[in-house]
């Protein structure tokens, strides 16, 4: 079990990095106009070193899935694909980009195991990652801007995902009922808990800030770290409390981990100085 919940972090690592790392390297020219403090902006880091990351992210991520057999690999493989379409062109076009994000999404979870049955926890996620990206993007101002007819495209692709995601859990008998027995019926409030806390947040938010590029960001942060809340309270309203505090203690640690880099990354930016 240990050798299979370190691979599947090594190709969660793996698979992330990348993301982050060719996003960088296909954005650099322009955050040299938008953003000249980012790393490769900056020319802090070459482009051959970005490019020596994205490599080895995206080896670590192959390699850590073949510890949970050919089917995590190939959906791995196909999750990278649908990384490097949204970055390459996927976010400037977001009736296609929304719904990659959201297979991307999926596909990562189903990953580790492809014959999942309960499929409502990958759902959530997916529909989060779609939630989440257009509301940023529309917050942020980002160009295209969201019009009726690409929010209307987007729907579409993600009701076509939910459908085949729900079709393929419901190819074995076991798998048929759309609410399995042997998953409590109050995990369904602790996971609407979760839900209704994200959106108090994004709203206080956007009262205090305003609906603008800065809040924006912070709602894309907080969508980004949310999943990890799901699985808490999935573990926790299925009774699952021994598996669920090593979830918890990930999740404290990426909040921790997140705010050190936040305040690491303001202080390079803003030194701190002695005034006289």
């Amino acid at each position: 079990m240990w050798v299979l919940l370190a691979g599947g972090a090594v190709a969660a690592l793996g698979l992330y990095a990348f993301g982050a790392a060719l996003n960088d390297i296909l954005d650099a020219k322009r955050d040299r106009t938008l953003r000249p403090n980012r790393p490769l902006a900056a020319e802090q880091i070459s482009e051959e070193i970005a490019m020596s990351v994205v490599v080895g992210t995206l080896v670590a991520a192959i390699l850590g899935a073949l510890f949970l057999g050919a089917e995590a690999v190939t959906l791995t493989a196909v999750a990278v694909i649908g990384v490097t379409i949204y970055n390459v062109a996927g976010k400037f076009v977001p009736a296609v980009g929304l719904p990659v994000l959201a297979v991307v999404y999926a596909g990562h979870m189903l990953a580790p195991n492809v014959k999942l049955h309960f499929v409502w926890p990958v759902w959530l996620v997916m529909t989060h990652a779609m939630l989440v990206g257009a509301l940023a993007h529309s917050m942020e101002h980002r160009v295209p801007r969201l019009s009726p007819r690409a929010v209307m495209f987007a729907i579409a692709g993600w009701a076509v995902c939910s459908a085949l995601l729900f079709w393929n859990s419901g190819t074995e008998t076991s798998g048929r009922a759309l609410w399995p027995a042997w998953v409590p019926k109050m995990t369904l409030v602790w996971v609407l808990v979760s839900v209704a806390l994200f959106a108090g947040m994004c709203v206080r938010r956007i009262a205090r800030l305003g609906f603008n590029e800065r809040a924006g960001e912070k709602v894309r942060r907080y969508g980004t770290l949310w999943p990890a809340v799901y699985a808490c309270a999935w573990m926790a309203g299925a009774g699952k409390t021994q598996e669920a505090w090593p979830l918890i203690g990930l999740l404290v640690l990426g909040i921790l981990g997140m705010t050190a880099l936040r305040e690491a990354y303001a202080l390079v930016e803003e030194p701190i100085e002695f005034r006289r």
